[in-house]
């Protein structure tokens, strides 16, 4: 089967989440499974530059306000799967990450520079633009690709089944009404049944509407979508579509996630845990953090936002330092989160520690460093970085919530006995909750360290890999093609 996945990011050329992670995965398990796979992106310079030799396909622009615009393959770096990239210098060229610039406001022209994102997927799919490689199947992610499957029914000869995965429905994708002129989407369309959305155009409703099948990235956050509280105005839209959803759960790469590796201040394995506190050592050494703590290490590798549930941790961080833990922060996100988190760092420089950015080596060392991994978020597609943790033998303290739900199992008194606890749960999205989980975290930690140690060995043990997820996709692309 012939699989073209569209999306604007991809690890290792261009990561702003958990979004460039599946794509740097979810293909390349794809075609070990046999199938013929390729990627389409946008142009930005990571992209261009990741793919070193580029050969010429088809000359597309002018077109979506840019002059020049030229499709063009070259191969990913490390899977070397094929991956077509649209050069269109005027419109991803540019400073700031793939969606905002510098200041940290969106293009005002994103709605042009991901429409043509999709346009060109649906023109692939055609055979318009490359002859030689005509798709079976798109497989569009996110609100950046959900105008594709509008453009391959705006095509009436052109009966080309679309995958639509939502990884995060907060992000709806919105624009003013009056861009449907750039755009070139017809009127019939502009509509509370189509891409219509309180008076605005909604990329994401889009996918959601006209896509053959929904997927999303677990099946908790499945389930929640279809509920006025996760469902961001969309959850009636949902509760139509619920019998083309499925939620299928996002998988890691074990090969870049994984405490064999040379990234971290000495490899260990489930077997021999002996490096492990030589790595949280190496951390706290690296941050400034005293290495006298009497209790353990808790570390946040994330967005800092609300939705992570940022300032709840920011409310029970007394409590944690109560315990005589330590927290160390590694993200970028609100400022008032981020302003928050220096503050506190600032007066217990020995137990908080605090960096405002991203860096993937360094999120190697949080997750091999650290004793427990905080994700209390308020909402949670699927997440990756409990998964991450899982593998490193930290333990995830995490809220009841989407993937996260079905990802951890909680360390409790039938779950130690059975053998399955993984890590630690709580439901109230609250700080009472959040700090009583934390104090009972700690307290396991202190007291029962043999214990302790059973439960990273289980964690380690855990198969999230992407060959379950793979499967599954591949079984519902075969639905779709009657085969």
């Amino acid at each position: 089967m012939r699989i073209l996945h569209v999306a604007s990011e991809i690890f290792p050329l261009v990561k702003t989440g958990g979004l460039a992670d599946v794509l740097g995965s979810l293909p390349p398990a794809l075609a070990r499974r046999g199938l013929d796979v390729r990627v389409l992106l946008p142009g930005f310079q990571g992209v261009l530059d990741g793919l070193g030799k580029l050969r010429a396909v088809e000359r597309v622009g002018p077109v979506f306000g840019a002059a020049s615009v030229n499709l063009r393959l070259g191969r990913l770096p490390d899977s070397e799967l094929p991956a077509y990239v649209i050069d269109a210098p005027f419109l991803f060229r540019r400073e700031g990450n793939p969606y905002t610039g510098a200041d940290g406001r969106d293009w005002n022209d994103n709605h042009r520079r991901f429409g043509l994102l999709a346009w060109t997927a649906a023109h692939l799919a055609s055979g318009e633009l490359d002859p030689a490689w005509i798709p079976e199947v798109v497989h569009a992610h996110d609100w950046h690709a959900g105008l594709t499957p509008v453009y391959i029914m705006q095509n009436p000869g052109l009966k080309m089944p679309s995958v639509f995965t939502i990884h995060n429905l907060a992000f709806r994708g919105i624009f003013p009404m009056d861009c449907h002129y750039d755009l070139d989407l017809p009127m019939r369309r502009l509509n509370p049944r189509g891409l219509e959305f309180h008076g605005n155009i909604s990329f994401m409703k889009a996918g959601l509407v006209y896509s053959s099948r929904i997927t999303t990235v677990s099946p908790n956050y499945a389930r929640e979508i279809c509920t006025p509280e996760f469902g961001f105005g969309l959850d009636g839209v949902m509760r139509d579509r619920a019998g083309d959803l499925s939620g299928i759960l996002n998988g890691v790469d074990y090969a870049v996630w994984n405490p064999g590796d040379a990234k971290i201040a000495k490899s260990y394995s489930v077997d021999d845990l002996a490096g492990k506190p030589v790595c949280k050592r190496a951390l706290q050494l690296e941050f400034g953090l005293s290495t006298e703590a009497r209790g353990p290490l808790f570390a946040v590798v994330s967005r800092l936002t609300s939705q992570k549930g940022m300032d709840l941790l920011l409310a029970a961080l007394p409590e944690l330092l109560q315990e005589g833990a330590q927290l160390a922060v590694l993200g970028t996100g609100d400022g008032d989160l981020e302003a928050g988190f220096r503050y506190a760092a600032s007066v217990n420089p020995d137990n908080v520690a605090v960096c405002i950015g991203y860096d993937e080596s360094m999120s190697h060392r949080f997750m091999a460093g650290a004793d427990i991994l905080l994700v209390p978020s308020r909402f949670e597609p699927c997440g990756l970085t409990q998964l991450y943790a899982l593998r490193y033998g930290t333990l995830p303290l995490v809220r009841r919530v989407g993937g996260l739900a079905d990802t951890v199992v909680d360390v409790n008194g039938e779950n130690l006995a059975n053998g399955t606890a993984t890590g630690f749960v709580f439901g109230e999205a609250s700080r009472q909750a959040l700090g009583a989980r934390i104090r009972e975290a700690c307290a396991f930690h202190r007291n029962d360290a043999h214990g302790w140690t059973k439960v990273q060995q289980r964690a380690m043990r855990q198969d999230f890999s992407w060959d379950d997820s793979a499967a599954n996709y591949e079984r519902l692309y075969r639905g779709l093609l009657g085969r």
